[in-house]
C-alpha cells in the first residue's frame, strides 16, 4: 500500500472566501499540497478582454493571506490555477504583486514558479495555417485569421504537466496561468505516482471547494485523499458533510457526456465509477479511468472588444403601460432612431430587458405576466462611448414623457433607483477565440523567482 496523499481545497474560487477554523481542520491533516482554481469563463469574455480580475483585491488578498501564513511555515507548496481569475498576463502580474506584497509582510521568501498561458496571435495564426485549430463544439464557427488579429489577449489551457514539473523543481508557490480546472490538483497525485484517472476525478471534484457537499456552497474547505485505488472526500465544516449522492452529482457539473470528461490529451472515463461511505461525512471513489489520447489539444481563449455600452435601470408600475409594455418599447425605439437620421443603425444596438416579465427567457417565456411592476433594463451598445451615452440618453428621455394611449398623467413613466439614470459601462467584449488547438503538453514556460523581503518583490 503506498503513501496516502493528501490536497486541501479552500474555496471554488481564490477570493471567494472560507472559514479559516475549516482551512485550518484541514492543514491538521497534514496535507502534501493546497490547491486552489482561481479562474473561470463563467462571467463571460469581459475580465479576459479587459485585463480585469474577477473578485476584488481585498478578497483576493484575505484569501491568500490565510493560506501562505498556514502554508510556508510547513513547506507545504501552495498551486494557484487560472490566476486572477482569465489566467492571462494582466491577471499573473496582479496576483505576484499582491503574494509580493504579503511575503513582505510576513517577512518571509518564497521560491515562486510562473507558468504562463499567453499566446501570440502569431503563434494562433501559425497553427491556424497547419490545420491544428478546430472549433470547440459544433456551434462555434471555424477561426478565421482576421478574428485572431483582432483579438489582443489569448490563453490557453494548461494541462499538469508544466505544473508536475515546477514541484519537481521545489517551488513554494505556483502561480498558473489559464488551466484546466482540474489540472492543478491532478498534478500533485501525479507527482507522488497516483493513478491518473483518480487524480484528475479528484481535481475535478476538489476544484468547486465544498459545492460537492451538503449543504453546497463554493466558500468552504474540502480535503482530498488519494490511495492507490481510490480517493476519499470529506468536508472540513460541522455544518456540512459529503455523502456518495453529493459527490456524484459533482461529478456530472459542468460536463457534456454523462460519464466522458474531456481534457487535454487525455479522456476521462467515469462510467465504471463506485461512490461509497466507508464512514459518516468520507465518500470513497473507485474506477476512475485515464485514457490518453493520441494527440493534445488545449483549449483557446481569447477575447475583442466589439462596442461600448450605456444602459438604464426603471421601475414601471403602471398597470396600463405594463399591459403594452413591449409595444411602447418599440415605439420608443422608433422614435429614438428617427431622431437620428445621420447614424447608421448597423452602428448602435438598443435592447429592453423587461425584469419580471420575460427578461430571462426572453420570446421563450411561457408564463403570463401577472405582476403589478417591472424592473426595466434600457441598453444601448455602440462603435463609441459617446454614441451609446448619446442614443441612451434620448431613449431614456423619450420613454419617460412617451404619451401611449390610455395614460391619465402628464408625469414620469418611469422610477429611477439612482441618479444620474444613465451609466457608462465602458467597453464590451465577445469571445472571438474559443477553439481547440493541438499543442505540446509541456510547451508552457516555466520562470522561477524568489519573492519576498530578500529576493526582490514577486511581481
Amino acid at each position: 500500500m503506498g503513501q496516502e496523499i493528501r490536497i486541501l481545497s479552500p474555496c471554488g474560487m481564490l477570493g471567494y472566501g472560507f472559514p479559516e477554523e475549516s482551512f485550518r481542520r484541514g492543514m491538521e491533516h497534514q496535507v502534501h499540497a493546497v490547491v486552489v482554481d482561481a479562474g473561470s469563463t463563467d462571467g463571460g469574455p469581459h475580465k479576459l478582454g479587459a485585463g480585469v480580475p474577477i473578485v476584488s483585491r481585498r478578497a483576493y488578498k484575505k484569501d491568500l493571506e490565510i493560506i501562505l501564513g498556514a502554508c510556508l511555515p510547513r513547506n507545504v507548496p501552495v498551486i494557484i490555477g487560472s490566476a486572477g481569475g482569465s489566467g492571462a498576463r494582466p491577471h499573473v502580474e496582479w496576483t505576484l504583486e499582491i503574494i509580493g506584497e504579503i511575503l513582505r509582510e510576513l517577512g518571509t521568501t518564497a521560491k515562486i514558479a510562473v507558468i504562463r498561458a499567453d499566446f501570440t496571435q502569431e503563434q494562433v495564426l501559425d497553427a491556424l495555417r497547419q490545420g491544428k485549430i478546430v472549433p470547440l463544439s459544433p456551434n462555434i464557427p471555424p477561426l478565421t485569421e482576421q478574428a485572431v488579429r483582432e483579438t489582443a489577449s489569448i490563453v490557453g489551457q494548461m494541462g499538469h504537466e508544466p505544473v508536475v514539473k515546477a514541484l519537481e523543481a521545489g517551488s513554494d508557490i505556483i502561480v498558473c496561468g489559464r488551466s484546466y480546472d482540474p489540472s492543478p490538483f491532478a498534478a500533485v497525485g501525479l507527482l507522488h505516482g497516483k493513478d491518473p484517472g483518480l487524480s484528475y476525478h479528484l481535481g475535478k471534484i476538489l476544484e468547486c471547494g465544498a459545492l460537492c457537499a451538503e449543504p453546497a456552497t463554493t466558500k468552504d474547505c474540502i480535503l482530498g485523499t488519494i490511495a492507490d485505488d481510490h480517493f476519499t472526500v470529506r468536508a472540513l465544516s460541522d455544518c456540512r458533510a459529503c455523502t456518495p449522492i453529493s459527490v456524484a452529482a459533482h461529478t456530472f457539473y459542468e460536463k457534456d457526456h454523462p460519464y466522458l470528461l474531456q481534457g487535454p490529451g487525455f479522456v476521462l472515463d467515469l462510467e465504471r465509477c463506485e461512490f461509497t461511505e466507508p464512514e459518516p461525512g468520507i465518500v470513497r471513489v473507485s474506477g476512475s479511468r485515464y485514457l490518453p489520447q493520441d494527440k493534445t489539444y488545449v483549449k483557446l481563449e481569447g477575447a475583442r472588444l466589439t462596442a461600448y455600452r450605456t444602459f438604464v435601470i426603471a421601475g414601471i408600475r403602471d398597470p396600463i403601460l405594463l399591459g403594452k409594455l413591449e409595444e411602447v418599447e418599440a415605439a420608443v425605439a422608433g422614435q429614438t432612431k428617427r431622431y437620428y437620421p445621420e447614424i447608421d443603425e448597423r452602428d448602435y444596438e438598443i435592447r429592453f430587458l423587461n425584469y419580471g416579465m420575460n427578461a430571462v427567457l426572453g420570446e421563450r417565456e411561457f408564463e403570463p405576466f401577472r405582476g403589478h411592476e417591472v424592473g426595466v433594463l434600457f441598453e444601448v451598445t455602440a462603435k463609441t462611448q459617446e454614441l451609446a451615452s448619446s442614443i441612451c440618453a434620448t431613449l431614456r428621455s423619450t420613454f419617460l414623457h412617451y404619451g401611449y394611449e390610455g395614460r391619465k398623467s402628464t408625469a414620469g413613466n418611469l422610477a429611477f433607483p439612482f441618479a444620474p439614470s444613465d451609466i457608462e459601462f465602458g467597453p464590451v467584449y465577445e469571445f472571438s477565440i474559443y477553439h481547440l488547438m493541438e499543442w505540446r503538453a509541456d510547451d508552457f514556460p516555466i520562470e522561477y523567482r524568489l519573492g519576498g523581503v530578500r529576493g526582490g518583490e514577486a511581481g
